[in-house]
């Protein structure tokens, strides 16, 4: 009887370990939105359309404020009808008379043209509410494991099954 009690009590520290671990997550996440002034404070750059400056896999930070967006500024943005964020550098600002308001036009640093095919029919220019954030820092290669979770979800399923059967057969 008492190896049980030791069991119960074992699953129970796991549980516990588990909701912080969690919640933990949650809070750093909630955090880094207060303080980058972005919902979206962290991406991972998918393609090679900025290189040389971040490679595929680079991790950037991002950060928004209410200062206009300015030629030679690293973006993420939006496009309507698109789920993926993009990374790009704007090329060109179009202000908006008697507003303030900054219009912007972005092109990848290792692509031949700017972005006006990516955008939504008839758009042409990124307005405020397409843009998540500037970036302002990077962590090289750190996403990787991101795009192979993406591009290969086998590998997903194989980790989430282990994990599924270590928790399963873990004994205390």
């Amino acid at each position: 009887m008492k190896w049980v009690r030791n069991s119960v009590t074992v699953r129970s520290l796991q549980m516990i370990a588990f909701g912080m671990l969690l919640s933990t997550s949650l809070v750093t996440w909630k955090a880094m939105v207060c303080f980058s002034g972005s919902n979206s404070p962290v991406v991972v750059v998918l393609t090679g359309s900025m290189e040389p400056g971040f490679k595929r896999g680079d991790i950037l930070f991002l950060s928004m404020s209410e200062d206009p967006i300015r030629a030679g500024e690293i973006i993420v943005f939006n496009i309507d009808g698109r789920k993926i964020p993009i990374v790009h550098r704007v090329v060109e600002v179009h202000e908006r008379r008697n507003t303030g308001v900054v219009d912007a036009l972005t092109k990848g640093d290792n692509n031949p043209t700017n972005d006006r095919p990516l955008y939504a029919s008839g758009q042409h220019w990124l307005q405020q509410h397409h843009i998540l954030g500037r970036a302002v820092g990077f962590l090289p290669y750190a996403g990787w494991t991101t795009i192979i979770l993406t591009e290969k979800p086998i590998i997903k399923y194989i980790l989430i099954g282990a994990l599924g059967l270590l928790v399963v057969f873990s004994t205390g």
